[in-house]
């Protein structure tokens, strides 16, 4: 029988899941088993899990399940270099050159177990099967507004937190907009198009926020690309991969400019193919932008788990997506998951 152990998270400010207590009761009703790792942080109560069906683990068991046991979590397992036995579906970031990916690769190399990235589901036609990018983006850039928001008061923002819905963060964000005055800034958004692009845009809307939408057809020349530096506000909302453009030189810093927030919302600094080139590391909730020049301040908010602040609706929606393909984990060496495994392999492989 497939059993899915679905793990707790481990990192700090993690509270998404990828599998509601709804879709367990589908599994489990389809054959598969279904194990849910008790959380203290997870947005959805452990109790309505078990009310579904499924069997419930102590916290962070996951690498005493049996070794049939499929591990499914979302970000990072805790680096600590044990060797990895199970199929593990998360997200792995392994496959672009990063230092800790070649690590994961490694600590799967030598348990002789498989990464299942959830980044690689991909349908047919290439096209990823489910994604957070629509929450990432409508996060993202509330954070940047933040950014751009503590600029306007002389300092640099603060933390940020999770909200129990959007309405909470719109009707936060709308009172500290309105205590700047009545200006706005203007945002340029890369990648408008896709899911992440119409998040940051969404949110830009309802805060009255102007925009210009770029997408590939706009960027297709290879740059530079001016118009970047006359908006307040850059949203990166491609993911980096060979061939992108560089839309952020490393001396964007000291050019003469208007640009002041830059949303790296793909945040995927440690990549060869990064496309902003004045940063080299994530920002945190505790630390969420990173000042890399002074005067005229500019400012790099790049969280890589943007989505949990807004745990619940981002989750909903992520695991409605994610469910077709749970289904049918009873066969991985075709459709999505064979696919995912030769992905797996080509990266083992290099």
């Amino acid at each position: 029988m497939t059993h899915l152990w679905v793990r707790a998270e481990q990192r700090e400010n993690e509270d998404r899941v990828g599998l509601t207590p709804e879709g367990a009761a589908r599994l489990i009703n389809a054959g598969i088993k279904v194990t849910v790792e008790d959380s203290r942080a997870r947005c959805i109560p452990t109790d309505r899990y078990a009310q579904a069906g499924a069997a419930i683990a102590p916290e962070n068991a996951w690498p005493t399940a049996p070794d049939d046991a499929i591990i499914f979590g979302l970000k990072e397992l805790p680096d600590n270099g044990t060797a990895l036995r199970h199929k593990h579906i998360m997200f792995g970031h392994a496959y672009k050159g990063q230092p800790s990916g070649q690590i994961l690769l490694n600590r799967f190399k030598q348990g002789g177990g498989t990464l299942y990235d959830l980044e690689y589901l991909v349908d047919g036609a290439g096209r990823r099967v489910a994604a957070f990018g629509y929450w990432a983006g409508y996060a993202g850039a509330a954070v940047a507004l933040k950014c751009w928001i503590a600029q306007q008061q002389g300092h640099i923002a603060g933390p940020v937190q999770a909200y129990p819905s959007s309405n909470h963060l719109l009707a936060e964000l709308q009172s500290d907009l309105v205590a700047t005055g009545s200006h706005r800034p203007t945002a340029l958004i890369i990648g408008a198009l896709g899911r992440v692009g119409t998040g940051a845009a969404d949110l830009c809307t309802v805060m009255g926020v102007p925009t210009t939408r770029w997408d590939m057809a706009d960027t297709a020349h290879g740059g530079p690309f001016p118009e970047i530096l006359r908006h307040d506000i850059f949203f990166n909302c491609i993911l980096a991969r060979p061939g992108t453009p560089v839309f952020v030189p490393a001396g964007t810093p000291h050019q003469p400019r208007k640009l002041s927030v830059i949303g790296d919302i793909a945040c995927d600094p440690d990549s060869d193919f990064s496309p902003i080139k004045v940063y080299d590391r994530t920002t945190t909730w505790t630390d969420p932008a990173l000042r890399v020049h002074d005067r005229p301040p500019l400012d790099v908010t790049a969280i890589d788990n943007l989505p949990s602040m807004l745990p619940v609706e981002s989750s909903e929606d992520y695991a409605e997506q994610l469910l077709p393909s749970l289904l049918a984990l009873t066969d991985l060496t075709t459709g999505v998951w064979g696919r995912a495994k030769h992905s797996f392999d080509q990266a083992i492989a290099n």
